[in-house]
């Protein structure tokens, strides 16, 4: 049977995300706990920064910021300036890490709501020292230098540290408060040179330090591990780590497979969102009828079949059309069927007793005891999580539940 939870008013047209703040509040505190062994016996905990970019992962950024502020965490990722704008009007209060930097133009306005850049261009240092310099405040300000060690997609190259120092002392309004890089294939373990690489970046990550450290840069806070990282690389948290995917719930996927298995053991979470919608037709069709656009689905028997006030223009990825996937209803799986059309998907209830129009499906996430996994779905059409979770669509309520 439905959960308390599938018993909420929602007005309008019934599709709906459900946040767990209780949910998102465990993960955080898990992971820092995690990086944080009480054998280490740290003077100074780890950091965790959450990463909140792509409104949340879908769950809403501003919002889950907000509940990851109460719950610990001490800094926040996000993409853009405008995002971390959002998040600061939030009312979150701790420190802001604008991931993909800054684009021309933007410094005065990244500046007054207190985010933190990150630089990755040497010509980006001039540009920023001459926006701190027009502020009231006599106070430096702080940014991350990102580095290059593999990924080739942002940072700076390990052998332009000198350039980098040599601009830096020119910077009069300026302070370095962090270095950080990022990881490629931090989930790869099997005998490939994907396996390899995550210890090479590590290897190369190093010597940059150590080359900013001889040269007299502090380098302050040191960050490098992402999700995989976090719960199976462990020489790789440094002085702060930068939960994405796992904050809200799962693990990714590693190669070999098995691995995801003992992370999960070793980091329990819980899923955050669930995705829900309710049937708005009951319709009985005869066996060689077919469903939806195209016929792709024929009836093989009397079939029962509902459709959910749902399509791809909310979330359901398209790809779980034509009976790849599935949704939970009233404790059964069922399939969907068909092609999932942009407002509307159909899903064979033959096999579900007692169905009615007004039940509640759940696409992804927890309904009571029952548990429809995100990550599951996602390797079942071969994405990953992350996507299934940012496709959300706009017009989809959040609604934050205890």
């Amino acid at each position: 049977m439905p959960s308390a939870r599938t018993q909420l008013k929602i007005e309008g047209r019934p599709v709906w995300a459900e946040i767990s703040a209780s949910a998102l509040t465990h993960n955080m505190r898990a992971i820092r706990d995690f990086v944080n062994p009480p054998s280490e016996k740290r003077k100074t905990p780890r950091k965790v920064l959450s990463i909140v970019k792509g409104n949340g992962y879908g769950h809403g950024g501003p919002q889950v910021a907000r509940i990851l502020e109460k719950a610990g965490s001490d800094w926040f990722g996000v993409t853009c300036t405008n995002e971390g704008i959002d998040v600061r009007r939030a009312g979150v209060r701790k420190p802001i890490l604008v991931l993909t930097s800054f684009w021309p133009g933007e410094e005065a306005n990244l500046l007054r709501h207190d985010l933190t850049p990150v630089v990755h261009r040497c010509e980006q240092l001039q540009a920023l020292d001459h926006a701190a310099a027009k502020r009231t405040s006599r106070k430096p300000v702080s940014f991350h230098l990102k580095i290059d060690t593999g990924m080739n997609r942002l940072g700076m190259a390990t052998n332009d540290v000198e350039c980098f120092v040599r601009q830096l002392a020119k910077c009069k309004h300026l302070r370095l408060g962090g270095v950080m890089t990022h990881f490629a294939s931090s989930e790869a373990f099997a005998p490939a040179p994907q396996g390899q690489q995550t210890l090479e970046q590590e290897q190369s990550f190093y010597a940059a330090l150590d080359r900013l450290r001889q040269l007299g840069v502090d380098t302050g806070i040191v960050h490098m591990a992402n999700s995989a990282a976090i719960a199976a690389r462990p020489e790789s948290w440094g002085d702060m780590v930068r939960p994405g995917v796992i904050l809200y719930g799962y693990h990714p996927g590693y190669d070999p497979p098995e691995q995801r298995a003992e992370a999960e053991r070793r980091l329990p979470l819980k899923p955050v969102m669930s995705l829900r919608t309710r049937i708005i037709s009951l319709r009985r069709v005869p066996s060689g009828a077919g469903v939806g656009y195209g016929a792709k689905f024929v009836a093989q028997r009397l079939s029962v079949i509902a459709v959910l006030a749902a399509g791809y223009g909310d979330g359901i990825h398209r790809s779980l059309g034509d009976g790849r996937g599935c949704v939970l209803v009233r404790g059964k799986l069922a399939p969907i069927v068909g092609i999932v059309s942009m407002d509307v998907t159909m899903i064979d209830v033959t096999d579900v007793p007692g169905i009615e129009i007004g039940n509640v499906a759940t696409i992804y996430g927890t309904d009571g005891e029952h548990v429809h996994a995100a990550n599951a779905v996602a390797r079942g059409i071969g994405t990953v999580t992350s996507d299934l979770l940012c496709a959300v669509a706009a017009r989809v309520p959040r609604i934050y539940v205890a």
